[in-house]
Parts: structure tokens; sequence; C-alpha cells
């Protein structure tokens, strides 16, 4: 909604404090207003000052452009009666602010009353009086067949305890979770959201202890206030927002979109539009084709090769055959081409000699074991077990990750997206109001780590190559990308981060690692995922010294942690679970490498694509291209993102 002159709003509590700031902020863009307040005098004034505002606005009305109605907001006749006269008055309502409120006049832990004129008399005011305000107001939009938004003032007591007076912080608890569940009045043009401010200088705030203030960062100014008010008024993508105030961390909505997302289930009709697409049979040929490596070595094209197998039925009775469709192209295929992944000596690794590659892909379930009950033909499903650069796959029943659909995007969200999701949350530990540094970040997983530390409430730092990667980076929302083909990276860091990084989600290795450790904050937490830049020498993947680690680890109290997925097998359907809400939600973008990679003989194209640095976002590789037809991806429902999404298209 736009802030302009004609407008009209009902401010309850308007006549002091947070209320008349507000008000006056309405009027100086010429919005007619209604005070609603219990104290006359103070009401009249702030009217009158509306008044003064409004006038360089509108001349010669034939009706007042501010109004003060004095009103006890716990009695809900007198509260009605004056929506009434504001609406007779305006003939409208396009802004309800609820702003009336009460800290408990007697201690909760010192009350021996029934609470008649104390804590109950606080929740009337300061919860039930909101309810019924924002009750009226929704009444007063529909009845208009106008949009309209509802503005409810909240309190950071109501994100988290406030133990000198849990009844005003149980009342503005009870006001978030009010307005937050709202959010459905979207649909009828109605936004309902609520601004929750730490201590604001009003006459509330003054009894708490200044010390306390002191702590806190001091008082969140009014102006700031106002600002919020405004951006939770006019954008028009905020319905059911919290938005949460504070001078130590600025302005941001709680929850995060990464914390929503632990508790949020998709709505049922949600879950009808991502059924499998189809519910028939696969049809299952008699042999198929598959790449297996039949030579140890970081080279993966001379290290593997296309063979036909027989497709072998009936299948084991707790196994499950997949169809595959899209398979995911990986940095550390190359590492398991050479033997890397295994145990033992060059003996024994050999003799394992041929074994299937592949890390990951998302097909159909084509037929099912005599004891998997749990499990369809024709649901879409993935997998992360070697094999997945094959037509056809037979895997335990318990490695199947349901999925809604077989899309490349939900690839992307396998070994790369659960890479970044689980290694910020375990490895790095990762809260919020941290700064971070993702590097190699327009690749597969950095799409996601840096997506995911945004959305954590993070100060995010992205280097990459290229000005087109770094374009991509800056839509992600990354606060500082760095080119490393433009500038320097340990010149930027040390400019303009001279007290280090906090958590770095690393995996370029080599000359990166060392000059990650150097930008490590002091309780900084260093995460290696990989390190890319060693993999690909002239005799593969060697270890390297890392010179003086111990040193520097000690001297800042810092943390060095690796990461490897597989030793996290317990929490992959959980985050790919939330992965997948996130997208859904329009909150977390998914790039995929725009260039095509079709069927098994191009895997080798795609994995030397991928080492080449020449790649954006993840490279995936079409298994079959006739099912790309069948497939309308996920994006669809994510089409309200901005970004113009990268993405493999298998069609003829």
């Amino acid at each position: 909604m736009e802030l302009k002159a004609g407008l009209s709003a009902i401010i309850t509590g308007g006549a002091s404090g947070i209320g008349k700031a507000l008000t006056l902020a309405l009027a100086q863009k010429g919005i007619f207003v209604t005070i609603i307040d219990y104290s006359e005098d103070r009401g009249k004034e702030v009217a009158s000052l509306a008044e003064k505002e409004n006038a360089k606005f509108h001349s010669k009305l034939d009706f007042p452009s501010a109004t003060f109605i004095k009103c006890d907001v716990t009695k809900g006749e007198e509260l009605a009666a004056a929506f009434r006269t504001h609406v007779s008055t305006y003939g409208g309502l396009d802004i309800c602010i609820s702003c009336a409120g009460i800290n408990n006049p007697v201690p909760f832990y010192n009350d021996q009353t029934d609470g008649s004129r104390t804590w109950r008399h606080t929740l009337n005011v300061d919860l039930l009086a909101v309810i019924d305000s924002t009750r009226l107001a929704i009444q007063t939009m529909q009845a208009a067949k106008k949009p309209g938004v509802i503005i409810n003032l909240g309190s950071a007591s109501g994100l988290y305890p406030m133990y000198a007076d849990p009844i005003y912080s149980c009342s503005k608890g009870g006001v978030v979770l009010f307005t937050r569940s709202l959010a459905p009045y979207k649909k009828e043009g109605i936004r309902i959201n609520v601004l929750c401010p730490e201590f604001v200088l009003t006459d509330l705030a003054l009894k708490v202890d200044s010390r306390m203030i002191e702590k806190m960062g001091g008082y969140v100014s009014m102006e700031t206030l106002v600002k919020g008010a405004f951006e939770l008024i006019t954008d028009e993508t905020r319905a059911g927002a919290c938005l949460w105030i504070t001078n130590r961390r600025g302005m941001e909505y709680w929850p995060t979109p990464m914390e929503e997302a632990k508790y949020m289930v998709r709505p049922y009709r949600l879950r009808e539009k991502l059924q499998a697409i189809s519910n028939s049979s696969v049809q299952l040929p008699e042999s198929f084709e598959k790449i297996i490596v039949h030579t140890l070595s970081h080279k993966f094209r001379s290290a593997t090769s296309i063979v036909q197998t027989p497709l072998r039925l009936p299948i084991k009775s707790d196994h499950v055959l997949v169809k595959i469709i899209y398979a995911g192209v990986n940095a550390s295929d190359v590492n398991f081409s050479s033997g890397r992944y295994f145990s033992g000596n060059s003996k024994e690794i050999e003799s394992r000699l041929p074994f299937n590659a592949g890390f990951e892909a998302v097909g159909l379930i084509a037929a099912v074991g005599d004891s998997v009950r749990h499990l369809k033909v024709g649901s879409p499903a993935a997998i992360m077990t070697f094999g997945g650069y094959s037509e056809f796959t037979m895997v335990p029943s318990k490695h199947i990750l349901p999925v809604a659909r077989p899309d490349p995007e939900v690839v992307a969200m396998l070994t790369s997206g659960l890479t970044a999701s689980i290694a910020l949350e375990k490895a790095a530990q990762m809260d919020h109001g941290k700064i971070v540094l993702v590097t190699a970040a327009a690749g597969g997983t950095g799409q996601f780590a840096v997506q995911l530390a945004k959305l954590a409430g993070n100060t995010v730092i992205a280097t990459c190559g290229g000005k087109d990667k770094a374009n991509l980076l800056k839509e992600l929302g990354v606060d500082r990308v760095i080119d490393y083909k433009a500038e320097d990276i340990k010149t930027v860091l040390k400019k303009e981060f001279p007290k280090g990084v906090d958590i770095i989600y690393e995996s370029v290795g080599g000359q990166m690692f060392d000059l990650c450790l150097n930008a490590l904050a002091i309780y900084g937490r260093l995460v290696v995922i990989g390190m890319i830049s060693q993999y690909q020498g002239e005799h593969g993947w060697k270890p390297l010294n890392y010179t003086g680690v111990c040193e520097k680890l000690l001297a800042k109290s810092q943390t060095l942690a690796g990461f490897f997925l597989n030793h996290y097998t317990h929490l992959w359907q959980q985050h790919l679970d939330r992965l997948i809400q996130l997208y859904t939600m329009g909150k977390l973008k998914v790039l995929i490498d725009p260039k095509r990679f079709l069927g098994l003989h191009s895997v080798a194209d795609a994995v030397e694509h991928l080492h080449s640095g020449k790649s954006v976002g993840k490279v995936v590789v079409c298994i079959d291209p006739s099912y790309s037809s069948q497939s309308s991806k996920l994006c669809i429902l994510a089409s309200r993102t901005k970004l113009v999404s990268y993405y493999v298209t298998c069609a003829h």
C-alpha cells in the first residue's frame, strides 16, 4: 500500500508514546487519522497537531482531518462505536494500528489479589483489546471490499521472556502469534502484521531499570520505529509478518525463514499439487546402461566407461529399483574415480574394480521388493548412493528419500544443498548476527550456503571468479561479493572486515584455505567441506601441509572443523524437507547451470565442465530426456522469486 494523502487510519493508544509518533507520521503524509485513547487532554493535543500537518495537503474540508475519540479499549461497545464514527467521517478504513498498552501495575510475584485491577486488566488492554480492534478493522475493511493494512504493536518481550513482567510478556507474545496466524487474510486483500521493538523512550519504558536499557544498546529511536511500521504497511509481500527492531541488530523479521522451515508443514492443497508424476508402471527393459569405474584415476573420462548390463528380476525383497531421470555432478567425482573414498591399500582398492559411478540422482520407483510396503511404483525418489550415473539402479529401500518431483532442482538440494544446510548447522553452529564467508560461492553448494546464512540473519561475504557470477550472487542477497578476478580477497577482507570473519564455509583449499584461516576472527569457526583446487593436479589429489595451523587456532580460540556428508545420513531427510519447504515458499532460489548435458555419454563432459571453473550453480545431467516433457517444474511454485532461474531443460 502506498502511503498517500487521502487515506484514513485509526490509531488506538494514539495520544502518547509510540501511538502519538505514528499518528503524526501518518498525518505528515496527508492521511486522515482517528485517535482512540482514554487520555482526553493528550488525545485532543495530538489531534490538533495532526490537523496542522494535514493542512499542508488538504484545504477547505467539510470534516476534520484528525479526530479524537475518548474510549476505554477494553469496553467492546465503546470501541465498536469509535470505529463506526471513523467510517462515517472518512468513508472507510485503510490502516488500523493498535498501540494501546500498559504494564502490570503490581509485580506478578507480589500480587496477592484476584488480578481484576492488575494482571487481568493488563491482559484486557494489551491482548484482548488488540484482538477486538483487529476484529473490528477486518470487518470494516471486508464491508468496504477494499484492501487494508492492520499493524499490531507487539514487543521484543513477546519474542523472549521478560522476567520482570511476565504478564506483559505473556500479552505481547499472544499479540505476536495472534497476528502471525492471521496471514491468510492476505487472500482478501487485508494484510495484518506485528511490530516488535525493544525499549523505546516512552512513559512505559521509563519504568524499566536504566541499567537494563543500557545493556540492550539504549532506546530504539522513534524514527527507526516509524520506518519499520511504514515498511510493514507499504511492503505488499508482508502478511502475518513480525518485524523485530533492536539497536543491537537493527530491523529483522522473526522468525527467520530457516527457523520457520523447521516447523512449517505444507498445506494439504500444496501436497496435492506435488503428487507423483504418474502412478502407472515404469517400463522395465531387459538391459540398461550405466557408467563404471574400470581404472583408478583422477581423470574421470579415462577412468570410466559406459557398459550394458542385464536387468535382473525379481529384485531383492528389501530393495527398490529406481529409474534415473536426473543425476548430479560433483567435484568429488574425480576423487571417487581415483578410489579416494575407499579404505585400504592400493591393491585392496583396486580389487573393488569395476564399481558404479555417481553419487546422487532423482527418478521414479520402477519396482519394489516383496517386503517393501511404504514405497509405491511410480513415486518420485531421490538417492544418494553409488550408482547415480545409470539408467536404472537398485538400492536398499532404507536409502530412498521420498521427494515431491524428480526435478533437477531436487538434485541440487541433495549433495550440494544438504552439505550446506547440515554443515552450517552442525559444524559451523551458525546462529544469527555473524559475519559469514563462503568461498566458491557461485557453485553447486556455495549458492545454498550464502542463502541459508542470509536467511539466518547474518552478514554474508562471497568469493567467486567473474562478473556474471558476482552479479548472480548479488541477486541471491550476498552483502559483499569479492570477484577475485577484479579484487584481491586478502586486501578486501583486511580493510572491510578488520575484526575478522566469524564463520567460513570453505571448499577451495590450497592458498584459499590459508587466506581464510588468517581472516578468521577470535572464536571463529572454519568449516572445510572440500578442496576443489587440489583435486585435479598432475598426479591427482595430494594432501598439502598447512604449517602453523595449531598455533593460529590456539592464539584466537578458533575452531577448524571438517565436514563429510556421509557421517550425517540420519539428518538427510529432515534437511531435504526443510530445503524444499524454503524453495516452495519462495525463500530459497536454486541455480542450475545453463549448459545442457543429455544422456550418460555427456557425464564426462559435465564433470570436466564443473572443474573448468566456468560452471554457475549446480551441474546436472539429464539421464532420460524423454521424461522432461512430463515434469512440470518445482520452480513454478517459486515463480514469485525475482531471480530468473537457471534451468536445464532436456527437451529435444
